[in-house]
């Protein structure tokens, strides 16, 4: 799906892989990017012994935007997407808070758990983007959270 046709996705419309350390009823194979999303949890992890819980996002989407630097992972930062709407396109438009590797969506959050609506917001950007794999990281926590999205083809 283009971002030029994009509609915002209800859980009812389209079948989602949601992988994370806790459920792990999912199959590696449904996951296109298995190496490039283990990079990427790889850094964050890296930034979480670091750095610890408690900062606002902002200071570890900086961490992360060091990491990619350091590693020569492409990214782009705050990469801006319309959203369209039956015949137009709204106004207003989301930024994703990076790109990895040109087509993994990374949203970072610095909250306590990741909740069901964090979990909508990534999809929704993930069917906006047109980017097939997504990351939610959270560092609010005492160990880093995440959760890989995908939608089944």
């Amino acid at each position: 799906m283009s971002a030029a046709d994009s509609q915002i996705l209800n859980d009812k419309d389209e079948e989602w892989i949601v992988a994370d350390p806790v459920t792990k009823y999912w199959d590696k194979s449904d996951f296109q990017f298995q190496e490039e999303t283990g990079k990427i949890i790889g850094l964050c992890m890296e930034i979480h012994r670091y750095l610890g819980k408690g900062f606002l996002e902002i200071v570890y989407k900086d961490a992360l935007e060091y990491e990619c630097i350091k590693s020569e992972i492409p990214f782009e930062r705050e990469k801006k997407y319309v959203v369209n709407y039956k015949e137009i396109v709204l106004p207003h438009h989301f930024y994703a808070d990076f790109i990895l590797f040109g087509k993994i969506i990374v949203e970072i959050k610095s909250q306590s758990g990741i909740s069901s609506d964090h979990s909508a917001q990534l999809k929704n950007y993930l069917a906006v983007s047109g980017s097939p794999v997504g990351l939610l990281i959270n560092f609010g926590e005492k160990s880093l959270q995440f959760k890989r999205f995908a939608l089944s083809k």
